[in-house]
């Protein structure tokens, strides 16, 4: 299994839209994705500034097809201006 980990800070007066627009990415991801087995969307304590995710996929090709999907684009598009940081990690399940 291959798992991603991304942590984003947003800029504040978009935080909102941007969790409503991440909740839906990761709705349609599990629902549309074969490879997409888990997709968790976290709020940091300081509130939605920061959003921390956990995906897993069955392997990187999966995440590729993930990547290429029309819907992470729109949405990669969309929120774009939104994000102030963005860190992406990525490991093998153990």
């Amino acid at each position: 299994m291959y798992v991603v980990t991304v942590t984003f800070r947003v800029h504040p007066v978009r935080a909102d839209e941007f969790l409503a627009a991440m909740r839906e990415n990761a709705v349609t991801s599990l629902a549309s994705e074969p490879g997409c087995h888990r997709f968790d969307v976290a709020i940091g304590e300081d509130g939605p500034t920061t959003v921390f995710l956990y995906e897993l996929y069955s392997d990187r090709a999966a995440f590729d097809a993930h990547l290429a999907s029309a819907h992470f684009k729109a949405f990669d598009r969309a929120v774009a201006d939104w994000v102030a940081e963005k860190s992406v990690q990525t490991y093998a399940l153990a």
